[in-house]
């Protein structure tokens, strides 16, 4: 999935989860990333309109699905399910995808909205977007 990977153009980075996905786009020249939404999943036909609907509106050229990782480095049950997922949105959208690990992306995303002073309310609804945008950007720095 990853061979021929866009180097210019906008980027999706996808915090993937069963529940709900974070999502965060990058720039053109692929410099920065920003966070954009927290998407709740409903099912496979909702999911695939939402994710065509977006790679047209904020015209991307490829995903970078999170790869969660265990601290010792070895692939887990949920990397599986998280390449699993990065198939999928390949086949929906017919854009390529490629996997970033992102370990410590949501401890990180955490820790930047409590010093940023947002409040625990708050926190919830934008976690897995800012996580999203973190190991996009990890990506983008590689």
């Amino acid at each position: 999935m990853t061979s021929n990977f866009p180097q210019d153009g906008r980027l999706a980075g996808i915090d993937f989860g069963t529940v709900r996905i974070g999502i965060a786009v990058c720039d053109k020249g692929q410099s920065f990333a920003s966070p954009v939404e927290n998407y709740q999943r409903r099912d496979p036909a909702a999911d695939a309109k939402r994710f065509q609907q977006l790679a047209t509106e904020e015209d991307i050229v490829g995903f970078v699905v999170g790869l969660p990782i265990s601290t010792d480095g070895n692939e887990t049950a949920k990397s599986q399910e998280a390449r699993q997922f990065g198939a999928w949105l390949s086949d929906v959208t017919e854009l390529p995808v490629t996997f970033h690990d992102e370990r410590f992306t949501t401890s990180l995303a955490h820790e930047l909205m409590i010093a940023g002073n947002i409040k625990a309310s708050k926190r919830k609804k934008r976690l897995d977007m800012i996580a999203a945008q973190q190991m996009l950007q990890a990506y983008l720095e590689r």
